[in-house]
């Protein structure tokens, strides 16, 4: 993980999404280490803690819940960290 973060991250921000998918998995589970577990975020919630490290924080939200690192009620309201982020 410490390779991943010195190679895509600079100042606790994220600098580029990797293209390599094996290396988009270890970025978006290294951010999915922000969220705490068994709690629910509403999205503006996931937004603010996402901002902290990258600006475009719907393209993250919107990642981390395609590759199953958070879930999302029905109705797009409340997101949850997963079993796999843990």
């Amino acid at each position: 993980m410490d390779e991943i973060k010195k190679k895509y991250f600079k100042d606790n921000r994220l600098t580029v999404i990797p293209k390599k998918e094996k290396n988009k998995l270890e970025v978006f589970s290294y951010c999915a280490s922000f969220f705490e577990e068994d709690k629910e975020y509403s999205e503006v919630e996931i937004n603010e803690v996402i901002m902290a490290f990258y600006d475009d924080y719907s393209i993250i939200r919107r990642y981390l819940v395609d590759y199953h690192f958070l879930e999302r009620d029905k109705y797009g309201k409340v997101y949850k960290k997963t079993a796999k982020s843990s």
